[in-house]
């Protein structure tokens, strides 16, 4: 359907959709301890069945305009993804999040990624305001919202129970001037 280079190393984003289950499944193998720390992606895909289950859930939130996923290629392998969340057109909100397994790491690869979702969702369907939540431990993620410009609007504490462990929530945000004053800068440049 579509495939946006995300640079010159081979790194392409693409839709992932139902019939890429069994790819999915081997990707979360790969990674499932690593992208399991802070939250429980596609936990319930431990097969085919879960896999594609896991992936017709976004594919019937994409047809609901709720949200979305989108695979991350590397060299033609899935290393990780990006997704919306809780997309909200009427009042002009949404959420964007990842996943990565460890091969797909300290490449740039998501901040690059979410750059390209959050074009679209300022750009084409006129969305204001653009959240990014990520346990205050996950420094990797919010590095991310660092790079993207977002700004750390506050911590909910002890808000997300995972693995025994009540994490500390932070949320950032940018809202459609900041994004387009930061683009006209050139500040998205970086990786």
């Amino acid at each position: 359907m579509y495939a946006i280079s995300l640079g010159d190393d081979g790194a392409e984003l693409r839709p992932l959709e139902p019939w890429h289950a069994e790819e999915f499944l081997a990707h979360l193998e790969r990674g499932r301890d690593f992208i399991n720390r802070y939250v429980p992606f596609g936990q319930t895909a431990a097969d085919g069945e879960g896999a594609r289950a896991v992936l017709q859930r976004y594919a019937d939130m994409r047809a609901a305009d709720t949200g979305s996923l989108h695979g991350i290629w590397l060299d033609g392998k899935l290393v990780g993804g990006v997704l919306f969340l809780n997309f909200d057109a009427e009042n002009a909100n949404c959420e964007v999040g990842c996943w990565l397994e460890p091969a797909g790491t300290g490449r740039g690869l998501v901040t690059r990624a979410v750059r390209i979702l959050i074009d679209w969702a300022v750009d084409e369907r006129a969305i204001h305001r653009v959240e990014w939540i990520a346990a205050s431990g996950n420094t990797p993620s919010l590095n991310v919202a660092r790079r993207l410009g977002m700004v750390r609007d506050g911590v909910q504490r002890e808000r997300h129970p995972h693995r025994g462990v009540r994490h500390d929530l932070e949320i950032w945000s940018v809202l459609a001037p900041e994004w387009r004053a930061a683009r006209a800068r050139g500040a998205h440049s970086e990786r």
